[in-house]
């Protein structure tokens, strides 16, 4: 077993005295380097705790590693940054003023590689009682059951946390909906596939949405279900509260429902016809598996 070999530390390129460097030093630090792969670990007890033998030498792990032997990193530059010598340019925000978008040199392409997969945003539409939740639920289960991660943002879900202060008026529910599709966003840059789950009844809401990701990552699928049938459902009894007036503003009944225009996805239900959540949960992942989704 070899000892790795390095620099004597600095910060910012400056050398710190009276450091100990070379074999010795990184020995007592327990750095070890296995013989025969590029793996580095820890040594304690006797004991190595690193990694060892059936590394592959092209992951992702071992070459973040070796970054750190290449000479043609520069941690100077990061110092330079820091130190204020390489200014960025500043942006605006809505409401947010000087800030800069910091790019890590993991992206996107990197956690799919990582995952086997491509992040996206599966957006469920449709009135209450659709079936909008039971279908995400089946869509999840469906996808994990073939070694794919997945997110389910349900619009009631996240009114418990994140959007409690939100009501149902038009405001109210455009900015739940902004709110949703940010966080799906950010579940889809890290090449998961986010599934949200909600109403969002009204079209140019859901256009927002889809506008703030790349072309084909939102995936609009629409529950094309008869309101008669939704109401006759009424599984949270929201309905009969509304038609008895006692809920203002329920889509459906006293606010209006828009369907989408050009939509990806289309599941349909009607009274005759009762197709199963698994069987349209096998729709939606057919269409991902053909646009290349369950692969990086």
């Amino acid at each position: 077993m070899n000892v790795v070999r390095g620099a004597r530390p600095s910060i910012c390129g400056l050398p710190p005295r009276d450091t100990e460097s070379g074999p010795a030093a990184a020995a007592k630090l327990g750095f070890v380097k296995v013989n025969g792969s590029n793996a580095i670990g820890l040594e304690g007890s006797g004991k190595s705790l690193g990694l060892r033998g059936g590394v592959d030498g092209g992951s992702r792990f071992v070459r973040s590693i070796k970054a750190m032997e290449d000479p043609t990193v520069s941690f100077r530059t990061d110092c330079a940054a820091i130190s204020g010598t390489n200014l960025r340019q500043m942006s605006t925000a809505g409401n947010s003023t000087n800030i800069v978008w910091h790019k890590c040199t993991v992206d996107k392409q990197d956690r799919e590689r990582l995952l086997q997969q491509k992040g996206c945003v599966i957006w469920i539409t449709g009135l209450s009682g659709s079936g909008k939740s039971t279908v995400a639920c089946a869509l999840s289960q469906g996808l994990h059951l073939r070694g794919k991660l997945t997110y389910i943002l349900d619009g009631d879900n996240v009114r418990h946390g994140l959007n409690r202060d939100l009501g149902f008026n038009a405001e109210d529910r455009a900015e739940n909906i902004r709110r949703i599709a940010e966080v799906a966003k950010l579940f889809a840059d890290a090449g998961i596939i986010c599934i949200a789950s909600l109403i969002s009844p009204y079209r140019k809401d859901r256009d927002a949405c889809r506008a703030l990701f790349p072309e084909g990552d939102f995936i609009e699928v629409f529950m094309d279900v008869p309101l008669n049938v939704c109401e006759n459902r009424d599984p949270k009894g929201l309905y009969k509260l509304a038609r008895a007036g006692k809920i203002k503003g329920f889509t459906g009944v006293d606010d209006p429902y828009e369907p989408p225009l050009k939509c990806e996805i289309v599941l349909q239900q009607t009274e005759r016809d009762c197709v199963s959540p698994s069987n349209m949960a096998e729709t939606v992942i057919s269409y991902l598996e053909e646009k290349g989704y369950l692969q990086a």
